[in-house]
């Protein structure tokens, strides 16, 4: 989970929410029904802890829940970026989010202002989709594949006591 507790306000955090956030940054467990086995370390209902997640992620506080893994195990992937009309951005945004495989879609600030990951389980996969996300868009995509790889830690201790003051 990524956290943003800034953009919320402090105190409407309980224990529980709290807990959640800090103890599943990192270490999400990986099985069936991973929010059952949350719900059991916190002492709480599955359901509990789902609703909790939504709201949070409604309220701004959670950017995303999900696993992080090494994608080179899971198969195939790379960024990819287009350049795309201005005025159209977002229309071409939608039809991209809606192309199997894609994340972390956003704009840019350069000839190519729309940038995306894709992935698939592998290699002739992710061609095939990028091709037929070409052919959709109308417009060539530009394959960016990693050549090396950095491992970026994406948990922060939350200082909430700190917060709590300002």
């Amino acid at each position: 989970m990524h956290c943003q507790a800034s953009y919320c306000q402090v105190q409407d955090l309980d224990t529980l929410d709290r807990r959640l956030i800090d103890s599943y940054q990192r270490g999400l467990p990986v099985c069936t029904r991973p929010f059952h086995a949350v719900a059991e370390r916190l002492g709480t209902s599955e359901a509990e802890v789902i609703s909790r997640l939504e709201r949070l992620q409604a309220q701004g506080v959670l950017s995303r829940v999900g696993p992080v893994f090494d994608h080179a195990r899971a198969g195939a992937s790379l960024l990819a970026a287009v350049a795309v009309p201005e005025a159209e951005r977002d229309a071409f945004a939608e039809l991209i989010n809606a192309a199997p495989g894609v994340n972390h879609n956003y704009a840019r600030e350069h000839d190519y202002n729309l940038w995306f990951v894709m992935t698939a389980p592998d290699e002739p996969e992710l061609e095939a989709r990028l091709e037929a996300l070409e052919i959709r868009l109308g417009v060539p995509v530009l394959r960016l594949p990693m050549l090396e790889g950095f491992h970026i830690d994406l948990s922060f201790p939350i200082p909430w006591a700190e917060l709590e003051r300002t």
